[in-house]
């Protein structure tokens, strides 16, 4: 069943296939714990988003949230395929131009840009600044005199939307640290105050209102506000707003009772949306753009374990203790995150056991999946989880010194490293010793 609904294929030897390999062909060459990426999922995710903006919308652009998985790999495979890239850092930014990746189809995002941070993102020619707040704004009028160059801006908006998802990933809400708020007029007054700065060209309005959102109203609902704004700041301001980013935030099938919206009916809900208000309000088509990062390679990725101790507590639990945890994999521990797991060798075999697949870091929390349902499991045997690829290596730790894993990209049958797995020295290279 989980073969089925996860997209993933069984091997001739009955093992766990990705990409057109063997998942304990992947294990015996690169070792455990492996992220592995699906290049031919990733890029299909790619391609079903510009397919949908391209069918629903005269001039829409798809930019990937990069900080969901931000390695060279993905950079570059976003790119390939068309797609901008959303970066939130100096680091970000720095890994997408190591990727070939042009400046000026970067994002730059973020609740609390460095000066640092934004005179470097001038000087290399970020296409985009998406604006946070008022000391931001000072920042850029202050370096953009100073360099003697233009920042193309987006105001980051909080339209005071809470989907239905952890409260750790709501971010458009009333109460929260990202964007200015519409409801209190900080919105207004950024408008106002962006439009007269000499140097900065304010080309329009963003919105991100969270993550793993499976309801579909949100979104719209937060397109509505941002298309009724846009109309006022018209009528307040003679301000155009030219370009409309809508961020991202479209959930992914973590468990087999998911049932998360297509990627084709959420950029729908938002097109149609902006289209109606286009129509209400009478305003000029902006370019439509949205951020999606978990829905591009959340699916995309496996990750394989080895079983080492085995632990149980009659009447109690059963503890499958796995090479991997927290380290490399910080969701569950941070958010609750829940995944589906299965024996990569042994994927449609019978469950016998609910079991704790535990991390090996020395917290209690540190468990990766609480009710796994498993067969007869022995140390040795490879276990894996699925919808791996967003928010795992990208939220990798060194907690208890444990060296960050391999990734590899597979596809038509063939595997290749993309990013080597941590050793001890890599560990320790800045350290300085007393």
């Amino acid at each position: 069943m989980f073969m089925a609904l996860f997209g993933f294929q069984i091997s001739t030897s009955g093992h766990l296939e990705i990409g057109g390999v063997d998942a304990a062909e992947l294990v015996r060459e690169f070792g455990t714990p492996l992220h592995v990426l699906d290049e031919d999922r990733l890029r299909r995710n790619c391609r079903a988003y510009t397919a949908a903006m391209a069918a629903e919308y005269d001039n829409g652009r798809v930019i990937f949230g990069s900080k969901a998985c931000c390695i060279l790999a993905t950079c570059q495979i976003a790119h390939q395929e068309g797609l901008g890239l959303d970066v939130a850092s100096g680091g970000e930014i720095y890994t997408a131009l190591r990727a070939a990746v042009p400046s000026a189809d970067l994002y730059f995002h973020g609740n609390n840009k460095t000066p640092d941070e934004i005179d470097y993102a001038l000087r290399v020619g970020v296409g985009r600044f998406i604006v946070d707040n008022e000391y931001e704004l000072t920042l850029l009028e202050a370096a953009t005199a100073r360099l003697g160059v233009d920042a193309n801006v987006l105001l980051r908006l909080t339209p005071g939307i809470e989907p239905h998802t952890h409260k750790s990933i709501q971010t458009g809400g009333v109460d929260s640290k990202f964007g200015f708020g519409i409801f209190d007029g900080a919105a207004s007054r950024a408008v106002d105050r962006a439009r007269k700065i000499p140097r900065m060209r304010l080309r329009g309005l963003h919105a991100h209102i969270g993550s793993q959102v499976f309801d579909l109203e949100p979104f719209r609902a937060s397109a509505t506000a941002l298309m009724d704004f846009a109309a006022r700041i018209r009528d307040d301001f003679d301000v155009t707003v030219e370009e409309l980013n809508l961020g991202g935030g479209l959930a992914i099938r973590y468990l087999h009772t998911d049932e998360p919206p297509s990627i084709q009916s959420y950029v729908a809900t938002l097109a149609h949306t902006v289209k109606a208000k286009l129509a209400e309000h009478r305003l000029s088509p902006p370019t439509l753009s949205c951020e999606p990062g978990r829905s591009i390679v959340g699916d995309a990725g496996v990750t394989l374990y080895t079983v080492g101790a085995i632990k149980a507590i009659p009447g109690v639990r059963t503890y499958v203790s796995v090479d991997g945890g927290m380290f490399e994999n910080p969701r569950p521990a941070l958010y609750g995150a829940r995944y589906e797991a299965v024996m990569a060798t042994r994927p449609e075999a019978t469950p016998t056991q609910t079991a704790a697949v535990a991390g090996r870091c020395c917290e209690s929390g540190d468990v990766l999946v609480w009710d796994a349902q498993l067969p007869e499991v022995k140390p040795g045997d490879v276990l894996a989880t699925f919808s791996t690829g967003a928010y795992t290596y990208s939220m990798a730790s060194n907690y208890n010194r444990f060296p960050r894993p391999a990734v590899v990209l597979v596809g038509s049958g063939r595997a290749r490293v993309v990013v080597e797995r941590e050793t001890y020295d890599d560990m320790i290279r800045k350290d300085v010793a007393l």
